[in-house]
């Protein structure tokens, strides 16, 4: 995605979070919970939580650094594409599943009395597994699709990837407007994605046979390095929502550079089951589509369609005719 200055941090910056309170819990497991005198006396669930402890930590570990401590395991892949985001961003929810698995465990055991919190904590463990799976499958190739939407009037249009990343949205406009001449945008600095994107995006396209197509820009989504009216269609996906309170200058820098008439397809994450399953009560701090109406609204735009896509909501916002 693109970022701005001084909003780096908020790129995935509770990544750290989530590895210290992952660590702490690991710890709590391995040697605290233990030494309670209904595991400790039963000497397999004694290694178990042991184990249990060591894993959650050193998994904790490892998103807290990014990867570079423990070492670089490989990511999902289909076809050799490679999406890059780092293996520390997609194991959070996982983390998260064992820890709650292993507290209803331990609940049950030392105080079977507050069975209803085992209960509670069991549910989160289901959900985060399934949140463990929705991270995973994001990476891999055949997931890099797009809503069916009318986004361009000219089937041979040029269109902007704002905040492309490593290229899974470029690859699917490549696949989804075969005759669109796009350009694929992005500050290339992202803390999640590996490299921050330009090598891997390179790789991808050459691998998608894209590379003619394809025009790779620098540029910040604050401030488009293009003049107004330069795009048949423009297409965010994940990259805006991530902009903060800088989200309306980045909305109304993709209508500036759209001609008159054009669409801008926005893909953003809104609170719902599939993001509570990634990010729990991270999830409630997410803008909800009335507030990306209203963004799109104020920046100008008219809505012509919307609706949910792989978990998350998109809307074809146009720009009005002169």
């Amino acid at each position: 995605m693109a970022a701005t200055p001084g909003l780096r941090a908020h790129t995935h910056s509770h990544m750290w979070l989530v590895g210290l309170l992952g660590l702490a819990a690991g710890l709590a497991l391995l040697i605290y919970v233990p030494t309670l005198p209904a595991i400790s006396g039963a000497v397999l669930l004694f290694a178990a939580f042991h184990l249990v402890g060591a894993v959650v930590s050193l998994a904790s570990l490892y998103v807290l650094t990014n990867g570079k401590v423990l070492g670089r395991y490989g990511r999902a892949q289909t076809s050799g594409f490679d999406f890059g985001w780092v293996p520390a961003w997609t194991y959070g929810p996982w983390i998260a599943a064992l820890i709650s698995a292993a507290s209803t465990i331990a609940l049950q055991i030392v105080a079977p009395f507050w069975w209803p919190l085992a209960m509670a904590f069991l549910l989160l463990a289901a959900a985060f597994f399934a949140g463990g799976l929705v991270t995973r499958v994001s990476g891999r190739y055949d997931a890099a699709v797009l809503p069916m939407v009318d986004l361009l009037a000219q089937p041979d249009g040029r269109v902007l990837d704002g905040g492309c990343g490593a290229g899974r949205t470029t690859v699917a406009l490549g696949r989804a407007c075969s005759a669109a001449r796009i350009v694929a945008l992005d500050r290339f600095d992202s803390d999640y994605i590996e490299g921050g994107g330009r090598k891997l995006l390179e790789r991808n396209l050459r691998l998608a046979g894209l590379t003619s197509r394809v025009e790779i820009s620098h540029g910040d989504l604050t401030a488009l390095p293009f003049p107004d009216s330069t795009f048949d269609a423009t297409v965010s996906a994940h990259a805006i929502d991530h902009l903060g309170a800088l989200a309306p200058v980045a909305l109304s820098e993709m209508r500036r550079v759209l001609r008159p008439g054009g669409r801008f397809l926005l893909i953003v994450w809104v609170p719902g089951w599939t993001m509570f399953a990634v990010a729990n009560v991270l999830s409630f701090g997410l803008e909800s589509k009335r507030a990306w109406r209203g963004m799109a609204t104020e920046a100008g735009f008219a809505i012509a369609d919307e609706g949910r896509f792989n978990g998350t909501w998109f809307a074809v916002l146009r720009k009005p005719e002169a």
